[in-house]
């Protein structure tokens, strides 16, 4: 069922708690409109910055591996641009705090994010993938290995992985880059097993993170979605709960935790 109201009603918040309960295995995907109620900027729609910048080159990868020594010295002329800015002052949101409370009741077992922020780190995720990386760590491409970006020393450029010797980068996929095959793994492990998945502030259209939704959508799962508006997937959905996912989020897992307590009671 679609929610039609500007806000998700009481009666579909409480649909989809019970729907959450009844699964034996509830993930979520989450995305970019998460990170705009931050304080984030979208890269997409208005006042997105590849609206009002353009959209980077779909090559970025293989720039990076002509010329890794020029790539990073743009990544540390970079560091306080319109992007980078707005990440190193975000905080988790009521939104990241609800998953997070759904994760502790051991009721969501496993969030796939395709938001770089860093933020469902910072609000306590354990059982967490970062599909298109993360903007505070450095990724080795050849070991695999991750450091947080102040422990790589950056005199000089492209810098080396401290365990292999091999070339390092910024964790977040660049466009034309693989998905890093130990978080793809993750991620097919999990969704593999999942018979619901909660679609959080996202469109559900960028692939491969998509298809992890789609894919339980196709196996008889449930699909419940958390959008500010419709979306593409709103029509695949079994519930839509209309609004900001910082208000709704919360609303649902107060709702999953209510439902609980009454049965142990």
């Amino acid at each position: 069922m679609a929610a039609t109201a500007a806000n998700a009603t009481d009666a579909e918040i409480l649909a989809a708690a019970r729907a959450i309960l009844e699964a034996d295995y509830p993930i979520a995907l989450t995305g970019a409109g998460m990170s705009v109620e931050s304080g984030i900027p979208p890269f997409r729609g208005p006042g997105g910055l590849w609206t009002k910048y353009g959209e980077p080159p779909m090559n970025g990868y293989q720039i990076f591996l002509s010329d890794p020594k020029k790539a990073w010295e743009d990544r540390i002329r970079r560091q306080n641009d319109e992007l980078w800015g707005p990440l190193k002052v975000a905080k988790p949101n009521p939104g990241h705090a609800a998953l997070k409370q759904l994760e502790e009741m051991g009721v969501l077992r496993f969030l796939i994010t395709q938001n770089v922020d860093d933020l469902h780190r910072q609000a306590g995720h354990s059982a967490l993938a970062e599909i298109h990386g993360n903007w505070k760590l450095i990724r080795c491409i050849e070991c695999g290995a991750r450091f947080r970006g102040e422990d790589i020393r950056l005199e000089v450029l492209p810098p080396q992985c401290p365990k292999c010797e091999g070339l390092l980068k910024g964790d977040t996929v660049a466009f034309g880059e693989p998905i890093p095959p130990d978080v793809l793994k993750h991620c097919v492990e999990h969704s593999a097993r999942a018979d619901l998945v909660i679609v959080a502030g996202t469109s559900a259209t960028v692939y491969p993170a998509a298809g992890f939704a789609i894919e339980v959508k196709q196996r008889g799962g449930v699909l419940i979605e958390s959008n500010l508006y419709e979306s593409e997937i709103t029509r695949v959905c079994d519930i839509s709960l209309r609004g900001p996912t910082g208000e709704v989020m919360p609303r649902l897992a107060a709702t999953v935790a209510d439902i609980r307590k009454a049965r142990l009671s």
